[in-house]
């Protein structure tokens, strides 16, 4: 039988913390809708007592209805000297009306000591009587140990003390931070499990990223027998974040005898992280595991060609099982095979010898002459494919456009417009819009003509820009391309255009960019 490991997302909390983050109250919301969806535990929603924004966001929660998450409000234990009834912090926790809290408190002497300054014993004491507290209220608790493993290597006999206390107090869950996310997997491995020997399988980790282990390090706690972890869903928190929960999750649930969330929401967590990113402004790299759009990408001849003939040679799951993708990548060193495999999906009925794929890899060598490079940009490869069969429907005409700077003397900022005329099915639409550069402002402005035709487009921005000089020694008469990275929120895909002009090469790869996701949402063909 299976072991079920409880999942704590911290990244209302935690992951706000993060340099560059900010969430509106909206923004939260959507996010608690998002986990709940994939099918966390238990979501720490912040600190009711820490601003404005948060105090908002726990009176306007209380009127949702989760399906399978408890909300979490995270605090401290009572200040020294205080009395539980007389915490006005504690209080405020109380009466964020959620069924769960969490509570942090010392494990670490240097802490006492050095910081807040007080006997351990009196930190014993806060421990015990914060979670006696609550625990009298009917909430759910869980007890964050701050900085368990640094205190453990310390004072060895006061760390275990701490938990012991919050046991015996009637903790639900006790975390086991390690909050300067500095210790090895097989130290977290050794001290998590003698822990347990202690105070039981409630024990569970909450690590952080800056030594690039907390995944191994929240693994290696299961491993010893803990049976809660804390992370936030992308990885990202303060410093340099927090445990990866895509990437723990499907680790224990697909390669372990363990389960985290419902098999059938494996599938979510590549487009539900994806959207958290979108919400939280945050531009994924690609090369995240199991969620990332190069997780599954394959480059290397040999590689695309075992990858097709048996995918396990190549790839340590089958995509599909966490929501994800393969990638055959374009390139000079991928070969031309895999083309196939694409056209395939469109018409299954070609072979390698037909002539319209003869006639598209002929295509494709003329314009990786004129400087087109298709790999990382395979949208464009599969709008070709369309074109050359005949199956492709073009959504627009731009009937003409034009982009201006000006620049106000003692001004630091560049200012740029674009105006777009458009026709769609006869009828015209012409708009003018501002941007940062004139790329931009196009954008704005042909995304901004179109959505009167089509509104699905509201949804879909850029998320990344690249310019490459093609042939330099032409200097400024020289080649670029191009490629543009674009989403809606769940889909990522990237385009490219090439051209000796920099605002034509873009407006390609920007035209190709609003087509493929119009044949996504409006044309039944499979790209």
């Amino acid at each position: 039988m299976r072991k079920k490991i409880t999942i704590l997302d911290s990244t209302l909390r935690d992951g706000a913390q993060a340099e560059g983050i900010s969430f509106s109250v909206e923004d939260k919301i959507k996010i608690v809708h998002a986990l709940d969806e994939l099918g966390i535990d238990f979501i720490e929603a912040g600190n009711p007592t820490s601003n404005p924004k948060d105090l908002e966001f726990f009176e306007k929660i209380k009127g949702i209805k989760l399906k399978h998450a408890k909300l979490v409000a995270f605090g401290s234990t009572r200040r020294p000297k205080i009395d539980v009834q007389d915490d006005l912090f504690l209080q405020a926790l109380v009466k964020s009306g959620t069924e769960a809290v969490s509570i942090f408190g010392k494990s670490w002497d240097l802490h006492l000591h050095k910081v807040i300054k007080i006997s351990l014993a009196e930190n014993l004491k806060m421990i015990e009587d914060t979670i006696k507290y609550l625990k009298s209220l009917n909430k759910i608790v869980i007890y964050d140990a701050e900085h368990y493993y640094d205190g453990y290597f310390a004072n060895k006999e006061y760390a275990l003390k701490t938990v012991e206390t919050a046991k015996n107090a009637g903790a639900d869950y006790i975390a086991l931070c390690d909050t300067n996310g500095g210790r090895l997997p097989l130290e977290i491995y050794e001290i998590t499990k003698e822990t347990i020997a202690l105070v039981g399988d409630i024990v569970g980790i909450h690590a952080h990223n800056d030594s690039e282990l907390a995944v191994a390090s929240s693994l290696m706690a299961i491993y010893a027998g803990a049976t809660n972890i804390q992370g936030t869903l992308i990885g990202f928190g303060e410093r340099c974040g927090n445990a990866n929960l895509s990437a723990i999750i499907p680790n224990l649930q697909l390669k372990g005898d363990y389960y985290c969330i419902a098999d059938q929401k494996i599938k979510l967590i590549t487009e539900i992280s994806r959207f958290i990113a979108e919400i939280s402004n945050l531009n994924l790299t690609g090369k995240e595991s199991y969620i990332g759009k190069s997780a599954f990408a394959h480059k290397g001849g040999m590689h695309i060609d075992g990858v097709l003939k048996a995918s396990e040679s190549f790839e340590h799951i089958d995509p599909e099982l966490v929501g994800n993708h393969r990638r055959l990548l374009m390139s000079e060193v991928a070969g031309r095979s895999f083309v196939l495999k694409h056209i395939n999906k469109i018409n299954p009925n070609l072979k390698k010898s037909s002539p319209e794929v003869i006639r598209i890899i002929e295509r494709i060598k003329e314009l990786e002459h004129e400087g087109y490079q298709f790999e990382g940009a395979e949208s464009s490869i599969k709008l070709l494919i369309l074109k050359c069969l005949g199956l492709y429907k073009p959504y627009f005409e731009i009937e003409n456009f034009k982009t201006s700077g000006i620049k106000v003397n003692n001004e630091t900022k560049m200012f740029s417009s674009a105006l777009v005329k458009v026709r769609v099915d006869g009828i015209s639409e012409i708009t003018a819009d501002e941007g940062a550069g004139p790329v931009g402002a196009l954008d704005s402005a042909l995304r901004k003509a179109l959505k009167v035709f089509y509104p699905e487009i509201e949804n879909m921005h850029l998320v990344d820009y690249k310019v490459r000089v093609i042939d330099s020694k032409d200097a400024a008469a020289a080649k670029v391309r191009v490629l543009i990275e674009s989403t809606d929120g769940s889909n990522v895909w990237t385009t490219v255009g090439v051209s000796r002009d920099i605002i034509e090469a873009s407006l390609i790869a920007l035209v190709d960019s609003i087509e493929y996701l119009l044949i996504l949402k409006r044309q039944k063909v499979e790209v």
